[in-house]
């Protein structure tokens, strides 16, 4: 890699779970106001599943220090019109990839295509692997191998119907690996994903927040960094440290230049759970977290639940976020002999009750792909933002629990 490489702008694609792109372009205009990058870094267009952005190489450092929301940051390396898997080889055959990396390095090819020709994916990936292969054979007469589980270079193409662009990955591993995790529940909620619905939900840090299905802690864990300036790759290595002209000062001077927080004089975080081993989960992961402040929890079922403060009602609203289980997952004390769908419809009832009677005063907010969830609450939503988990489609249900007004009207007798 050149010298002049470090004060190259370069362009860059973020992905997101879809339906996060604006909280991810808000973000990292955030990012950029808050750190060295304010310059350098600029915000681009979002497309679904991600944001356009620009910047120096250092920029990236940031983006993968700071963001919650990203799921890897990508370097722009070439775009143009294809029309078969020859013009893909060219193309990547055509990269400087020895500026970037040593034939020493392990490499991985994804790609992802939408209305793409091609008939085939794995041949496509397949070419561009050759090509980088054979341009280290061209020039050293080696060539990098392929490690598909811990690579250290991966290499994303993207295909629509006439473009193809071919990225460096600077993260490495996905960023929603944030290097604290250490133990799950079933079906752990993804931590970017919890972060894009705590930034949806309008919390900020010194606003009461509570999780009563709180499983291993992702909600409450992203909340507490948030509030002690803990930046999520904090502990956690990239993609971009293994690149050929690294800058090492320059990555410890983005990391110096973090800035703690002070911590609450009294907890505004609170989780529960009806599992005590969900509970002492969510206690590992808060201090592997590097949370050092008070997080309260508190075994119990949700049906059950109190507001964890007296005194909560005000401004700002307290909110509750949670992501409820499903299916099985909410029979774990249950009775054995009812059918699951009885206990899923007998819980959510009992749950509604439980916010008419006891949340007066709160938002309250749950993500669920089941969209029938406010039928079954009894309850009226005041606004439904659509998120995919996955590949699974859900909502960002909106309840405001103002008494007496939430109730869903009863179907009128004909």
């Amino acid at each position: 890699m050149s010298s002049t490489t470090a004060v190259k702008n370069y362009s860059y694609f973020c992905p997101c779970p879809r339906g996060l792109e604006i909280a991810l372009a808000e973000e990292l205009n955030e990012i950029a106001q808050q750190t060295a990058s304010a310059v350098t870094l600029k915000v681009h267009t979002q497309v679904p599943g991600g944001v356009h952005c620009s910047g120096l190489l250092t920029d990236a450092y940031s983006i993968n220090l700071h963001s919650r929301i990203a799921s890897r940051v990508l370097l722009r390396l070439a775009h143009g019109s294809y029309k078969n898997e020859n013009d893909i080889y060219d193309m990547a055959l055509a990269q400087e990839w020895e500026n970037w990396f040593h034939v020493s390095h392990t490499i991985r090819v994804d790609v992802t295509a939408v209305k793409s020709p091609l008939r085939s994916l794995e041949f496509t990936t397949l070419k561009i692997k050759d090509a980088i292969c054979d341009r280290f054979r061209d020039q050293f007469n080696e060539r990098p191998s392929v490690d598909t589980r811990e690579p250290d270079m991966r290499i994303v193409g993207f295909l629509d119907a006439h473009n193809f662009t071919l990225y460096l990955d600077t993260s490495g591993e996905a960023l929603f690996k944030r290097g604290w995790r250490d133990e799950t529940g079933e079906a752990p909620l993804r931590e970017n994903l919890a972060a894009g619905l705590l930034r949806t939900s309008g919390w900020k840090p010194g606003t009461i927040l509570f999780d009563p299905m709180c499983g291993s802690g992702t909600i409450l864990a992203e909340a507490a960094q948030i509030l002690a300036g803990i930046p999520p790759g904090i502990k956690r290595s990239f993609g971009f440290e293994k690149f050929n002209d690294f800058k090492a000062a320059e990555w410890q001077a983005v990391k110096a230049a973090v800035k703690a927080l002070p911590l609450p004089a009294h907890p505004t975080i609170f989780g529960s759970d009806i599992s005590g081993d969900m509970v002492e989960i969510t206690r590992h992961n808060l201090r592997s977290a590097g949370i050092t402040f008070d997080v309260p929890l508190k075994q119990i079922e949700a049906q059950e639940v109190k507001p964890p403060v007296d005194g909560a009602i005000g401004d700002p609203t307290p909110i509750m976020l949670t992501n409820p289980p499903y299916g099985e997952r909410i029979g774990v004390r249950g009775d054995s002999a009812m059918p699951t769908d009885e206990i899923f419809t007998a819980f959510f009832s009992a749950f509604g009750t439980t916010l008419k009677q006891r949340f007066a005063g709160w938002s309250v907010f749950l993500f669920s792909a089941d969209l029938s969830l406010p039928k079954l609450l009894r309850l009226k939503e005041a606004r439904k933002t659509p998120f995919f988990n996955g590949a699974l489609e859900c909502r960002l249900f909106r309840f405001d629990m103002v008494a007496g007004y939430n109730r869903r009207e009863e179907a009128k007798p004909k």
